[in-house]
């Protein structure tokens, strides 16, 4: 029999997530605030509900990717949200890179509906994902980890276990303060690079053939020579995790310098008009402070 599931939130990353789900061969229910954005994964097979309720309604696991704290209480709370709906023994899985603060409010709510919460925040990108190479850090009882194994290799194939609910938020928001931080060094190496001669693409080559080549680097240090139109990872996005890990960092006495530095670099980036653009458009604030023309934009 096909297991049925949910999704709310069909974004960049959520809308590549619920297509794989469909290829995996399950029946598949989707709500997004903008219907006329689900328009390809319901020619795909995908039943468009009117509400997240509905999709709790409907399926035995439910997935949520949202930007932010108040988008997730939007979408669970309330007469049309998915805890309204949610059926005795089903799951609700949360994706989203959101304060650990709001997945521990919601468990209470989901427990009371006698549903099971996991948070499940993931690592990668739309290029990673649609690789089929996205890895999850999973909270929440291992024995419901399990349960939803299946639903979540059909996305992703790496799933790590890293305790109790709400961890997996905080090591997702440590692994997201770690990007903006190596795309800016990525960006102060190549211009360092350009200024003492190098052409940009020779030194953006040699630097992915490096030793500070990470996954990322790898498939964002591009931009830097053709910016996006579309942004994977726009400035707001990223400085909102930014600030997550800020507000972490004050509450446990943690010192993240680099991160202060770069968060204001990117609203520098949104004072110069580039809020747009995928967040590796830091390396444009530091081309302008160096007296170097910005990224190429595509």
């Amino acid at each position: 029999m096909t297991t049925t599931l949910g999704f709310v939130g069909l974004g960049a990353m959520g809308g590549r997530m619920a297509r794989r789900l469909l290829d995996g061969g399950f029946a598949l229910h989707g709500y997004n605030r903008t219907p006329a954005k689900a328009a390809d994964l319901v020619a795909a097979g995908m039943t468009l509900a009117a509400s997240p309720r509905e999709v709790a309604e409907r399926a035995e696991a439910v997935f949520t990717m949202v930007t932010d704290d108040a988008a997730l209480e939007a979408v669970t709370r309330g007469p049309q949200g998915i805890v309204a709906g949610l059926r005795p023994g089903a799951i609700l899985i949360e994706m989203s890179t959101v304060s650990p603060a709001v997945i521990h409010r919601l468990a209470g709510d989901v427990a009371a509906r006698g549903g099971a919460l996991l948070d499940a925040p993931v690592s990668g990108s739309p290029a990673t994902l649609e690789a089929g190479q996205l890895s999850f850090m999973v909270g929440g009882d291992p024995a419901v980890l399990e349960r939803a194994r299946p639903f979540l290799t059909a996305i992703g194939p790496t799933l790590t276990h890293v305790g109790p609910l709400g961890l997996a938020k905080s090591m997702k928001i440590a692994v997201n303060q770690g990007l903006a931080v190596q795309m800016l060094s990525f960006a102060e190496s190549v211009l360092l690079a350009e200024k003492a001669g190098i052409a940009r693409e020779r030194a953006v080559e040699v630097l992915l053939k490096s030793v500070v080549a990470s996954p990322m680097v790898k498939y964002r240090g591009p931009f830097v020579l053709g910016m996006p139109a579309e942004a994977w990872f726009d400035v707001d996005m990223i400085q909102k995790d930014l600030r997550l890990a800020l507000d972490m960092a004050r509450a446990s006495a943690v010192a993240l310098p680099s991160v202060s530095l770069t968060h204001e670099l990117l609203t520098a980036a949104k004072g110069l008009g580039l809020a747009k653009y995928d967040f590796a458009v830091l390396f444009d604030v530091l081309a302008q402070m160096s007296g170097l023309p910005p990224s190429k934009k595509l």
